[in-house]
């Protein structure tokens, strides 16, 4: 009313009222919504109704951000790899090394997707040895010049059993990534980070293990985007066409006898029975028997529909002579 009007208010009257409002997000980089054991990224919006005489109402509404990660990029798709070696020494006595290398096409992944692990183990000491897996999440929390750290297990393979000199090769192990948050790089205050650790596990000594980064994204690899490092290696394409030119004036086309002799142009017309029959009779999909129609001639000038804006039947008919 009047009374209030030079302070912005407006008084609501019995009845039911609704109010549509939009708030832009700020276009700088926000982290993304996360759950973590010393902190958390929360998002929401707050409504508050003040009534005369009244304690506000208030209502408070969570949505969720992410910050959106492209993993069809050159430093996401770049492959990851390591060799470590071990000595195992027992007082006067040294056995041979154990050895680990492995490699992963690409560092960035999303939620549901496998990682293929290419990995060599030779074991070279007295002991039985194990190869493993695991994807690791790192927490990291900073507050007052200070930092907590909480890592955890999301999901682990394990290998075969290796004997004394016994060697064992994974050609492209799966592991598969569970539904995880994204990775969270930008944050000053809370990251969390990634990664792949393949080791062998070594009774009654230091495991042997190997750490390579991940990147969780949001964005997951076009299937022809771009290929990954060990994809394009092993596949190449000779582009020496493209260095073809075509002539300066073309030639006619060769004539139908040319190319078709009559022995194989009746050989092609074999009798053709019912639609039915036709279509029984075929083992697989339609277009694979097209190649037996090749020799046929193109159809004459007086074989082309006359009226072709009368009506048709669109349907799909038997072939016929």
């Amino acid at each position: 009313d009047d009374d209030n009007s030079e302070e912005g208010l407006h008084t609501i009257h019995s009845g039911r009222h609704e109010y549509a409002f939009s708030f832009e997000l700020p276009q700088t980089p926000l982290a993304t919504s996360f759950e973590g054991r010393h902190g958390s990224v929360r998002y929401w919006v707050k409504a508050e109704l003040h009534r005369p005489w009244f304690l506000p109402v208030k209502l408070k509404k969570e949505f969720t951000v992410f910050e959106h990660i492209d993993i069809n990029t050159p430093s996401l798709l770049s492959p990851q790899a390591g060799t470590k070696e071990k000595t195992l020494c027992c007082w006067f006595c040294t056995s041979g090394p154990i050895s680990l290398s492995a490699k992963i096409e690409r560092k960035g992944y999303t939620p549901g997707e496998s990682i293929q692990i290419f990995a060599e183990i030779e074991n070279c000491s007295s002991r039985v040895v194990v190869p493993k897996a695991a994807i690791y999440q790192t927490q990291a929390f900073y507050a007052k010049g200070k930092m907590k750290e909480v890592k955890q297990l999301v999901a682990n393979l394990r290998g075969e059993s290796l004997s004394s000199g016994k060697t064992e090769t994974w050609n492209g192990k799966q592991l598969k990534i569970p539904p995880v948050s994204p990775s969270i790089l930008d944050c000053s205050i809370i990251r969390v980070e990634y990664s792949l650790m393949v080791y062998v596990d070594i009774p009654g000594a230091m495991d042997l293990f190997l750490n390579l980064p991940l990147v969780i994204g949001t964005i997951p690899l076009h299937p022809f985007g771009s290929r990954t490092s060990s994809v394009s290696s092993q596949c190449s394409m000779n582009m020496n066409w493209l260095g073809l030119t075509l002539p300066e004036r073309p030639e006619a086309p060769p004539s139908y006898a040319e190319v078709v002799t009559e022995e194989q142009r009746q050989s092609s017309l074999a009798p053709i029975g019912a639609c039915d029959d036709f279509e029984r009779a075929l083992p697989g999909p339609l277009f694979a028997y097209i190649q037996e129609f090749r020799f046929l001639p193109p159809p004459l000038y007086s074989e082309i529909d006359p009226n072709p804006d009368q009506p048709t039947d669109d349907r799909p008919s038997c072939p016929s002579r």
